[in-house]
């Protein structure tokens, strides 16, 4: 399925805007990862899970999310997240059943994206979604979603 990304709250720009304005004035971490988790839980169009994992301690620890309960910990190089992270590359899944070492935390899903989250070449963690739909993301997701996920490392007192 080589659709394009489907926002069900408008347009690409409409959730851009929506998520600035989540952010704006707010730079509490778990606070605009719940609200910008939620965003995008709701606003994307065939998603079955949205979140951050966050490093500590050498691994990736859930945070704020939507969706059913996932994986606490990832350690780095470890399924399409710890991959991300250690990568500090864009995770693009078609299907999660071909990429080696995969961890199903929700087995309904099928096509994955991770975007690293990095703050002056420092590793703050990652933004996920999830699909039940294989091929649900192309280049135009992985645009949208970077984006996001720059607008979120920006919002936040990391100290």
């Amino acid at each position: 399925m080589d659709q394009p990304f489907e926002v069900r709250a408008g347009n690409r720009h409409v959730v851009l805007a929506q998520a600035a304005a989540l952010l704006g004035g707010q730079r509490d971490l778990i606070a605009n990862a719940a609200n910008l988790s939620a965003l995008l839980f709701y606003a994307l169009d065939r998603i079955n899970w949205a979140g951050f994992y966050f490093f500590k301690n050498g691994e990736l620890v859930v945070g704020p999310f939507q969706g059913k309960p996932a994986c606490v910990t990832i350690p780095l190089g470890r399924g399409v997240c710890g991959t991300a992270a250690l990568t500090r590359q864009v995770q693009r899944v078609a299907d999660v059943h071909d990429f080696p070492g995969h961890i199903a935390c929700d087995t309904d899903s099928r096509s994955e994206i991770v975007v690293p989250l990095f703050a002056d070449d420092v590793l703050l963690g990652v933004l996920d979604v999830d699909s039940p739909v294989p091929g649900r993301f192309d280049q135009q997701d992985e645009e949208l979603l970077v984006e996001i996920a720059n607008l979120f490392v920006r919002s936040v007192d990391w100290q």
